[in-house]
């Protein structure tokens, strides 16, 4: 009996020990359960284009081949007798002369072109475009502006003076320095002869001179007289020598 009553009490302390042990384990809750973080950082990503890279290049190519488009362009004097250098965006690129136009292949794009004689100089504005001819002539402008290329001397006007004639010579200084020109001037007459009353033929010559400013023209007026006789004829006052210094 008490055997039997103590296998009872055995059994009874195991079953409430298994109990324990079951109701020990919470069940897990799927609504309170925290759900893990979600990573949203995007990483930087270098976009730094490395010099000599195909973009790079490619960029640059492209530049230079537009950049290399050019057009033609003739420049010319026309008859104006000289021979000038031509300056493109205030950079000689070649020569002119009334004899040859200078040709030449300038980029794309809005230009100066100039031409001087002496201190004097002429401009004209122009628009390249690829495979366009463009021409500029400064001919009729120069004629104008410089009408001789070089220092030059001319006779303007002459006129019977008393026993002789008056010439006004007038010089011109196309150059960028002041100048001291001097000419010869001579003039061919005839007369009857006091003493043996035939008509003679005779010349007189002179020299006439001026202090010229560059670029700019001065006159001097000189007398060339006859010798004694009357009747008097004479021809037009020519120029002789030039001297500049």
């Amino acid at each position: 009996m008490k055997i039997l009553t103590l296998l009872t009490l055995i059994i009874a302390v195991g079953c409430i020990l298994a109990t324990g042990c079951v109701v020990a384990q919470p069940k897990k809750d799927p609504g309170n359960a925290t759900a893990a973080p979600t990573n949203t950082f995007t990483p930087l990503v270098n976009t730094t284009t490395v010099p000599g890279s195909n973009a790079t290049l490619n960029a640059t190519n492209a530049t230079n081949v537009t950049s290399k488009l050019k057009g033609p362009l003739r420049v010319s004097i026309s008859s104006y007798v000289a021979n000038l250098s031509v300056m493109l965006d205030n950079q000689t690129v070649g020569y002119v002369s009334s004899a040859k136009p200078l040709d030449t292949m300038v980029d794309e794009g809005n230009h100066s072109v100039k031409v001087c004689v002496g201190a004097i100089c002429e401009v004209e504005y122009v628009d390249i475009l690829f495979a366009k001819k463009s021409f500029v002539d400064f001919g009729e402008r120069l004629r104008k502006s410089v009408e001789f290329s070089e220092p030059t001397a001319r006779i303007i006007d002459f006129y019977r003076n008393g026993d002789g004639v008056r010439v006004i010579v007038e010089f011109i200084n196309p150059t960028e320095k002041d100048l001291f020109m001097s000419a010869e001037v001579s003039i061919g007459y005839s007369y009857i002869s006091g003493r043996t009353g035939q008509r003679v033929g005779e010349s007189v010559r002179g020299q006439a001179n001026s202090d010229v400013e560059a670029g700019r023209r001065n006159s001097d007026s000189m007398d060339l007289y006859f010798d004694d006789g009357t009747a008097y004829m004479f021809d037009p006052p020519n120029i002789g020598t030039l001297k500049v210094k």
